[in-house]
């Protein structure tokens, strides 16, 4: 606040997600979801869902 009246910026507490805020910060745990038919495998550490295939009907995967 440049002149500590309550007029400067935000804290950083805003509406965007920002790093690692937001449902893109799953974390190294969880599962990957088929968006089609469903099938959940755990998650990899280090492996983006969207690099899997499902194993029942070859659909790329999803975070979930």
């Amino acid at each position: 606040m440049p002149r500590r009246d309550g007029t400067g910026p935000a804290s950083g507490t805003g509406n965007f997600g920002g790093r690692m805020g937001g449902p893109a910060s799953a974390g190294p745990e969880g599962y990957c979801e088929c968006p089609k038919c469903g099938t959940k495998v755990k998650h990899n550490r280090g492996e983006t869902c969207t690099a899997k295939k499902c194993p029942n009907c070859g659909t790329t995967m999803i975070r979930a």
